[in-house]
């Protein structure tokens, strides 16, 4: 099973290394990773995605928060949450189909924020289905490159993962 955890830990040297050694220790993988400070810049907020039955996520669950730079973690996917993720996609462009993939982007409240000669660059945002299904839809040969950040939580909801 996918589970999406938030953990709130002090922005120091190494945090991530030190959860990411964890992960690699044990052989657990991880499918995506995202980290940035908080509204406190002593606090970092990281988001990062694994895969595993109820025993193994309750046993990363315990020796992340064996860490000492762990604050506090919450596993969003025991409860409702959100999640969305950016991705820009490079895409290769001729003049015939240049509108057609403008609309493309529009449909799916995409903003093109960057127009060469040859290409276009689409930012989009949503959950990971939303993004997949827009790559599907591309004309085959026309995606040049793609960039995801990975998904980011929050749960749904007055608690908030805090001090």
């Amino acid at each position: 099973m996918r589970h999406v955890i938030s953990i709130l830990m002090e922005n120091e040297a190494g945090a991530l290394s030190r959860v990411a050694g964890l992960f690699s220790a044990r052989g657990y993988n991880i499918e995506a990773l995202t980290v940035a400070p908080t509204e406190d810049p002593s606090m970092s907020r990281m988001t990062l995605v694994t895969r595993g039955n109820e025993e193994i996520v309750e046993q990363i669950k315990k020796q992340l928060n064996k860490l000492i730079d762990v604050i506090k973690l919450q596993d969003l996917s025991d409860g409702p949450h959100i999640e969305r993720e950016l991705m820009m996609v490079k895409l290769r462009v001729v003049k015939h189909d240049r509108e057609e993939l403008k609309r493309l982007a529009d449909i799916f409240r995409g903003n093109i924020v960057d127009v060469t000669e040859t290409s276009y660059v689409v930012e989009l945002t949503g959950s990971g289905d939303k993004l997949d299904a827009f790559l599907a839809t591309v004309p085959e040969g026309q995606i040049v490159e793609v960039v995801r950040s990975g998904p980011s939580g929050i749960a749904r909801g007055a608690k908030g993962l805090g001090v």
